[in-house]
């Protein structure tokens, strides 16, 4: 709990039971969110206690229920079982909710990924798969990450069906579709490892100032947020990094903030550089204008993505849940 208390502190209360979107609401933010396990919302009853609060979480975040792979399993044939999961609990609350995510090379139906496109046939993909999607969530979603991890790791173009078939015009092509099927919501660039503000973040700005360029309308780029323990840059360091999209007229967020250790058990002292780093990283939203909210990837262990993806590692236990 001590990396709440930190937060708590940070946004102007010193109560470890002190509210996080409350604070962060009354420090200015738009919302302090959360991502939600479809999985979990009618198996877990203390779980779904914490997501409802309103208090804690402003806003929701499928974790993968609008994924092209849930949402257009086969072409032409589109289903939101999944996907209508927490919309419905945001509406229901009236909770804040950001939608994802559209464009992205991974958890694609084989179908997709595995096509023999043209140019002409991937567009009017793109073009049928965002048209229905955000439609059908027409008037629901604060903002959309239409275009996900378009940048590798090392700072060149990842490779994807997207890209090997249209280069970088799949870019303006899927937000053009998106504003085309929603005229509101705000259409965000996502990507993780920004925050370090090297050569990857340098892709993401050339892939916005690509649609910027085309005409094509984008509002925002999404901070994802997957941070190691002792290895998160310093507030300062982070508030640069996001002013570098600011400065582009565009809202920054963080989109999917963990911050995990490398190895277990921590120890008493990385679970206070762990809160210190979770200060950091919101306390630079604080500092720059134009930086909305922070969402959390989850907010217990217990379903946690990091444990399944890296050895040794866990996240941030705002909450226990049993």
């Amino acid at each position: 709990m001590y990396a709440k208390t930190v937060l708590a502190v940070l946004l102007g209360s010193g109560l470890v039971s002190a509210q996080l979107n409350t604070l962060a609401v009354r420090a200015g933010l738009k919302y302090f969110g959360t991502a939600v396990d479809e999985r979990r919302t009618t198996t877990d009853a203390a779980y779904m206690a914490i997501v409802n609060n309103t208090a804690e979480f402003g806003s929701l975040v499928p974790e993968n229920g609008q994924k092209w792979a849930y949402t257009e399993p086969t072409q032409n044939t589109f289903s939101y079982t999944s996907g209508d999961v927490i919309p419905n609990i945001a509406k229901a609350n009236g909770q804040i909710l950001r939608c994802h995510t559209l464009t992205w090379h991974s958890q694609l139906p084989n179908w997709v990924s595995s096509g023999s496109w043209t140019a002409a046939t991937l567009t009017a993909v793109i073009n049928t798969h965002i048209s229905n999607v955000l439609k059908h969530y027409l008037g629901q979603c604060y903002a959309w990450d239409v275009v996900n991890e378009a940048a590798a790791d090392d700072g060149s173009w990842r490779t994807s069906v997207f890209y090997t078939v249209l280069g970088t015009d799949y870019l303006p092509i899927s937000f053009r579709a998106a504003r085309a099927a929603d005229p509101n919501a705000k259409l965000y660039y996502n990507d993780y490892n920004l925050e370090y503000n090297g050569a990857k973040t340098d892709r993401v700005y050339e892939a916005v100032t690509i649609v910027q360029n085309a005409g094509a309308p984008i509002d925002g780029v999404g901070f994802q947020g997957h941070l190691i323990v002792g290895s998160t840059p310093g507030r300062s360091a982070l508030a640069t990094a996001l002013r570098r999209f600011t400065a582009l007229n565009l809202e920054v967020a963080y989109t999917e903030l963990d911050i995990r250790h490398s190895s277990l058990p921590a120890s008493s002292a990385a679970l206070v550089t762990q809160g210190n780093d979770y200060a950091n990283v919101v306390g630079s939203c604080l500092d720059v204008a134009g930086c909305v909210g922070v969402t959390i990837w989850g907010f217990t262990d217990k379903y946690s993505w990091i444990p399944e993806t890296f050895s040794g590692a866990v996240s941030l236990r705002l909450h226990e849940v049993e």
